[in-house]
């Protein structure tokens, strides 16, 4: 009887389905290895390598045969991706691979195996550019987005496709009802943003995991450049030979007008997703480690930030990771979340998954705490003044007023972690500012600001402000090249298999380590964007310049006992390239400020940093409440 009020489940609408009081859930009652698989080259409408013809992308199916066989229409699920031929999907780095008629035998990561018998089809695109898709790789431009975006389209009866790459058969998706969900993580993530912000229909819901929303963001850091390459690298690496060969143009407008200067250009403004979010129509599942040093977190913050004051409906995990997948470091829980997000989202299964916390945050490793809303209600961004200490270079960090001066060399030989590992010492290389240790814990929850004014004595200089946590703690181990998981040797399984498609995968660790410091946020700016964040100019020496500098959201607990901290430097190792001079900056103290979103804002500073609490903090904190909508963070 199970299994026939199973199959019933399956073969109702969803509206139906709850009304007869059957599960809540899809459950696997297709089968994985009768699945149809199937390829589609889908016309984008564009010709971005200029060969006279418009480019088709390459859409690879797995879907359940029994639905069509019955007339029933399925949703989709699918990922975007440039990596299914060059570079591989998740953990294990794997490959699409085909078999002599050229459909996909293997398909990159769980999502099929463990969907697809649950009554969703899956949807694999290769990028316009890569693997078996014709075109440009253009690194998050209209290539890119329309990619994805066109097999929306398709998949909703709006777009043509074909049966092969240059045939004239055409073929409509008559098997899905168009509701389409999107995956992926880093690049294929910033797709799906992408995508999204087109307001695409049919689009119902994404999945964003470690994802860009503004591709100036992963090169540069208000002026400062953040690696030593540009987009044109990133494109070499996945193009296909065909891409190679044929799309010069577009990789010298990838060169020239991503300019290493760090001024903004138009193909930065093509590339920014974040002013386009109030054409956002899917809800969104965000997914980032806060301590993401590829994709750094400004990137979910300022995302979030945009769609939560346009009403998008959304929700989010954070962990304690760097750039990882959550199938890495959470599976059970990953999957299943998944598994009733999208039947809430695709399948429309009233499975209470919207009325949840809004937010699971991994507060230590392997350890999550949830939160109605994010950042909780009661946030405020607190001013926190830096003042100058009995020694140089060492001061303290409170609300009063601070006064006098502290002065740096910009060191390019050192980063944030030298700097924090010698905090309370002092050195020529930064300014450090600590709280007294703390009474209470103290919760930071989401996107800070620094405010510096700095004389500079040449002509350029880069910034570098970091909040710190100074205190013992065991984290994961981010700075480690898995960065917080260690692999295992042993399998579990996520769905069906076949033999040439496994579903069951390396299991996973939390890799940890010991700290006496961990940094909890940080930002970086070229000094000579102080007037215009979109064009830096030469610094006049010996004159005072003013700059604000965004730091990245996160979500940390300071605990009773531990120093909060700030530090000021120039060149941040790794992290940012160093200017073509070497200054010495002079800190106007007077003058800095740190804007910290505080759970409770001043009150709740106030008394983490007194003996007792007072009777103002004590009204200030009382009651505190987290509705699910968030709105913008006020300051206090």
């Amino acid at each position: 009887m199970a299994a026939v009020a199973a199959l019933i489940a399956a073969f109702l609408t969803p509206a139906a389905a709850q009304a007869a009081g059957t599960p809540r859930e899809s459950r696997p009652v297709y089968s994985y290895a009768d699945a149809i698989r199937e390829a589609v080259w889908v016309d984008t409408g564009l010709d971005s390598d200029g060969d006279g013809r418009t480019d088709r992308v390459a859409a690879d199916i797995v879907r359940p045969a029994e639905p069509a066989a019955q007339g029933r229409k399925v949703p989709v699920i699918m990922d975007a991706s440039p990596y299914y031929s060059c570079c591989g999907r998740g953990n294990e780095s794997q490959l699409k691979t085909y078999d002599a008629q050229g459909d996909v035998v293997q398909m990159p990561l769980f999502y099929d195996n463990y969907f697809v018998p649950r009554g969703y089809a899956f949807v694999g695109v290769d990028l316009a550019g890569t693997n078996r898709s014709d075109g440009c790789v253009d690194v998050g431009g209209r290539s890119d987005i329309q990619s994805a975006k066109a097999v929306v389209d398709w998949l909703n009866g709006r777009a043509k496709a074909y049966r092969s790459r240059t045939g004239t058969t055409t073929v409509k998706a008559t098997w899905t009802n168009g509701r389409t969900g999107m995956i992926g993580k880093s690049w294929d993530g910033t797709i799906a943003n992408g995508v999204a912000a087109t307001g695409v229909k049919g689009l119902k819901t994404i999945v964003p995991i470690s994802a860009i929303s503004s591709w100036y963001d992963y090169y540069f850091a208000q002026g400062a450049p953040l690696y030593d390459s540009g987009p044109d690298w990133l494109a070499d690496a996945v193009e296909s030979d065909a891409a190679h060969a044929g799309c010069a143009a577009v990789q010298r407008k990838l060169v020239d007008e991503a300019p290493r200067s760090g001024d903004w250009t138009g193909l930065w403004t093509e590339r920014d997703y974040v002013r386009d979010a109030a054409r956002v129509k899917a809800s969104v599942f965000l997914v980032h480690g806060m301590q993401d040093l590829n994709v750094r977190t400004k990137h979910f913050g300022q995302w979030w930030d945009a769609l939560a004051k346009n009403g998008v409906e959304r929700k989010i995990w954070l962990s304690q990771t760097g750039h990882v997948d959550p199938f890495d470091y959470r599976r059970g829980a990953w999957v299943d979340t998944l598994h009733r997000w999208f039947d809430h989202e695709l399948l429309g299964y009233d499975n209470g998954i919207d009325r949840e916390p809004m937010a699971d945050i991994e507060r230590h490793p392997d350890q999550w705490v949830t939160s109605a809303a994010w950042p909780p209600s009661g946030t405020r961004t607190t001013t926190l003044r830096p003042a100058a200490g009995t020694q140089a270079g060492v001061g303290t960090l409170g609300l009063r007023a601070g006064g006098g001066t502290e002065t740096f060399t910009d060191d390019p030989q050192h980063s944030e972690t030298d700097w924090a590992a010698r905090i309370a010492t002092p050195t020529s290389d930064k300014a450090g500012f600590l709280t007294a240790p703390l009474t209470r814990d103290l919760r930071v929850s989401g996107s800070s600001e620094v405010t510096v004014t700095a004389t500079p004595t040449t002509s350029t200089a880069h910034l570098t402000a970091v909040l710190v946590d100074l205190g013992p703690d065991t984290v994961r181990d981010y700075s480690d090249a898995a960065e917080g998981i260690t692999t295992l040797t042993d399998r579990t399984c996520w769905g069906e298999s076949t033999a040439g498609d496994s579903a069951c995968f390396l299991r996973t660790a939390a890799k940890t380590k010991a700290v006496d410091y961990t940094v909890l946020s940080r930002g970086w700016a070229d000094l000579g964007t102080y007037a215009d964040p979109g064009k830096g100019v030469p610094l006049t020496p010996g004159k005072a310049y003013t700059i604000t500098v965004d730091l990245a959201a996160t979500d940390h607990v300071v605990p009773k006992g531990h120093r909060l901290a700030l530090i000021v430097a120039g060149t941040d190792k790794d992290l940012i390239d160093p200017p073509s001079t070497t200054p010495t900056l002079t800190l106007d103290l007077s003058r800095t400020a740190a804007g910290v979103p505080l759970v409770g804002g001043r009150a709740a500073f106030t008394a983490a940093t007194t003996a007792r609490w007072t009777a103002p903090a004590k009204r200030a904190l009382a009651g505190l409440r987290a509705p699910h909508t968030v709105p913008h963070v006020p300051a206090s």
